[in-house]
């Protein structure tokens, strides 16, 4: 299984700010968005496309348009911070909504909810979860994927660990992971360390 750590300053500048304990709620979703753009652009840097022509104010240029099916699909409720600013670059994009909910003592994922594109079995389908800790939400939702017949899905996560990843590769070895950093461990409520805390909670200003 592919794991693409994506090193641009950007990305790493990004990163640190949203591990920084005194960013606030407003410079954390900013800087989410900014890390996310940049992980969107690497992810989707083999999406095939198709030759065309464009009329320019002075004349017809040769093109490269994006080409095939893209669905994006969010984690709720953390995921949809990523959700934007991949619609920004593909604006085109499906969107489809997995629901997992973490139980605190097993930190076993349930689903919730889930709401799928029709006809989403050909599509590139871009899983979106800010945080790859243990990898079972991520697996959950990559087995709804799967038996909804997608077969080509990356996972983009702003900061994973080896556990997670390790997790993930077992159930879906094909699924390839983007992140901004691979973490070393979970503490034991399975939060990974140094991570940046409740990336929700961060997120919303509800810690």
């Amino acid at each position: 299984m592919p794991v693409h750590v994506i090193t641009h300053p950007i990305v790493q500048d990004a990163l640190a700010t949203l591990r920084r304990t005194a960013t606030d709620a407003a410079e954390f979703r900013r800087h989410a968005g900014r890390l996310t753009t940049a992980l969107a652009v690497e992810a989707t840097r083999t999406l095939p496309t198709r030759d065309a022509t464009v009329d320019t104010p002075l004349g017809q240029a040769p093109a490269q348009l994006v080409d095939g099916e893209i669905v994006v699909v969010p984690v709720l409720r953390a995921g949809l911070s990523m959700l934007d600013a991949i619609l920004d670059l593909l604006p085109s994009a499906r969107v489809g909504y997995i629901g997992l909910q973490r139980d605190e003592q097993t930190a076993v994922a349930s689903t919730y909810y889930s709401k799928l594109p029709e006809q989403i079995a050909g599509a590139r389908v871009l899983l979106v979860d800010p945080m790859l800790a243990t990898g079972g939400s991520a697996v959950a939702a990559l087995d709804l994927l799967s038996d909804a017949g997608v077969r080509d899905t990356q996972v983009l996560c702003i900061v994973a660990t080896v556990e997670g990843i390790a997790t993930v590769e077992a159930a879906h070895p094909q699924a390839a992971i983007y992140t901004a950093s691979v973490d070393p461990t979970l503490n034991g409520q399975k939060f990974i360390v140094p991570g940046l805390g409740d990336f929700g909670d961060r997120l919303y200003g509800t810690d």
